[in-house]
């Protein structure tokens, strides 16, 4: 999981806090000094980025040792060990703050994209998270959904083709987009279509598209919309996005959807509680 593209992130995020040098760190910890460290949970979680952590103290590369205690995916309780750490003090402290950061982060994610795929358990709905990340940490944060049971939607612009509203505004149209794309792009990418409206969709339903998302429609709209999809005989897929909360994410789901997107996952997670102490 420890890509050249996390090494690089990580590496930045280091030099990005350490600068030119930790002035108090420096000032007042004896360069021999040697120290051990525990990581712990303070609110329940579901962890993820725990070998980020590890590879925070493995670039910093001065004689860290980080024993893993909880892995990604294990749900965590509050006051419950991650991880422990031995090695030289100002190391520890250090590395300390970018560590966390991410590991914060990313179970923030896990632990909220949980909660989502809860609310739709049982009915065969995906969660998919959306190109709404954080610039530089999407592979991160699109792995943390895994972790949390969801699943990802295309990672960037050069992996999936979804013609939106504005492609649409922009081309005169839903069916002069999609004969654009088709004789554009090659011949495997299946093209996916936002549409807002009935109208829009049975137009898109007309170019053969293979999937269609409904953007932003109430819950009897959506219904109306599967309704004429599935009576269409198009074997397409049918993803619901926009607004999508865990008050209303269940009552999406049971108007027959296959997938719902949402970036709230990912850009409305809140980071959870973890603190790192010296012993």
């Amino acid at each position: 999981m420890i890509t050249p593209q996390i090494k690089e992130f990580i590496r930045n995020a280091l030099a990005e806090d350490i600068g030119h040098g930790d002035i108090t760190t420096n000032s007042t910890i004896d360069d021999a000094s040697v120290s051990e460290a525990v990581v712990f949970a303070k609110e329940t979680m579901v962890l993820a980025g725990i070998m980020m952590f590890k590879e925070v103290f493995d670039t910093l590369n001065q004689g860290v040792t980080v024993s893993i205690l909880a892995y990604d995916g294990a749900v965590v309780q509050s006051g419950s060990k991650i991880a422990s750490l031995t090695g030289k003090t100002a190391s520890l402290l250090i590395g300390e703050r970018v560590a966390l950061n991410i590991l914060q982060r990313l179970s923030g994610i896990a632990t909220l994209t949980s909660k989502f795929v809860g609310e739709v358990k049982g009915l065969g709905v995906k969660i998919l998270d959306t190109r709404k990340t954080t610039p530089n940490m999407r592979q991160l944060e699109k792995y943390a959904v895994t972790v949390g049971g969801g699943s990802n939607h295309r990672f960037g612009l050069y992996d999936g083709m979804l013609i939106k509203d504005n492609h649409i505004k922009a081309c005169g149209g839903i069916t002069r987009a999609v004969a654009r794309a088709k004789k554009n792009i090659p011949f495997l990418t299946k093209i996916e279509v936002e549409v807002q409206t009935l109208s829009e969709l049975n137009e898109a339903l007309s170019c053969g598209v293979d999937a269609v998302m409904l953007d932003n429609m109430n819950i009897e709209q959506m219904k109306e919309a599967v309704g004429v999809v599935r009576s269409s005989g198009n074997n397409i897929l049918i993803e619901a996005s926009g607004n999508v909360t865990l008050q209303n994410v269940r009552s999406i789901a049971e108007t027959g959807v296959d997938v719902i997107s949402t970036g709230f996952i990912t850009h409305s997670a809140q980071a959870v509680d973890i603190s790192m102490k010296i012993l």
